[in-house]
């Protein structure tokens, strides 16, 4: 597949992730996303032999969104560094059951990962094992039964967002595995890394990569609900 670039220059690459792509590969050797943008890289610039490209994080294949690389080992450790110290700003955007009350706050949770199966569990109070875990959200749109909402990471744990909506009684639309019981109209579950925001390792600018609305897996709803609006 051809990679969706959203960023490109001598040191980082920014592109999207359709949900159902892996970022990384794993045991089951389905296609992802680091050999398409290495595959892409080496064709796109003629290079010859293994092309270096940093992975700094990933996204649950379930989740579509922007996801940042690196182009050389001074980028990837400057990075890596900003990705450890939480003062890369990692805005999502979900579709939830439900209207969260109330409709903009901060959650903090306590997660523990379950070795039996893929998930976590995201508890109120701390205990062995559990890592912290905060974030913030607003509420931005509403219809029925379902909202949208935009989300602020604090931390990076596994499966955090959604543990955490779950634990709270809004599950994400689509995500059976964390108790929705509404499908997502879109593939993979209704949750998107809509926008990252770092300084650039080499020029020390504030670099904002987002992902443009025609790539929104929630687009369709969201102008659902504005064109019912509009007509009320």
């Amino acid at each position: 597949m051809e990679p969706t670039v959203l960023h490109l220059d001598n040191h980082l690459i920014a592109v999207w992730k359709p949900a159902g792509l892996l970022t990384q590969g794993d045991r089951s050797g389905d296609p992802n996303l680091l050999d398409e943008v290495k595959t892409w890289l080496a064709r796109e610039f003629a290079k010859p032999g293994n092309v270096y490209l940093g992975l700094l994080h990933r996204l649950d294949r379930q989740v579509a969104g922007v996801v940042l690389f690196a182009r050389t080992s001074k980028a990837a450790s400057r990075l890596s560094a900003q990705f450890r110290e939480h003062t890369i700003e990692k805005t999502y955007w979900a579709l939830v059951q439900g209207q969260p009350e109330p409709p903009s706050a901060r959650l903090t949770h306590f997660i523990e990962d379950l070795a039996e199966r893929a998930g976590v569990i995201a508890h109120a109070k701390a205990g062995p094992g559990r890592k912290e875990a905060r974030l913030r959200y607003r509420m931005f749109s509403t219809a029925g039964d379902v909202s949208a909402i935009e989300l602020m990471l604090e931390t990076g744990r596994k499966h955090q967002i959604r543990a955490q909506l779950s634990a709270v009684g809004h599950p994400i639309v689509g995500d059976f595995a964390y108790r929705a019981t509404l499908a997502f109209e879109g593939a993979g579950i209704a949750l998107v890394a809509k926008r990252l925001a770092f300084t650039h390792p080499v020029s020390k600018h504030v670099l904002a990569i987002e992902v443009p609305d025609e790539l929104c897996p929630l687009r369709p709803w969201l102008v659902r609900v504005h064109a019912r609006n509009q007509s009320t």
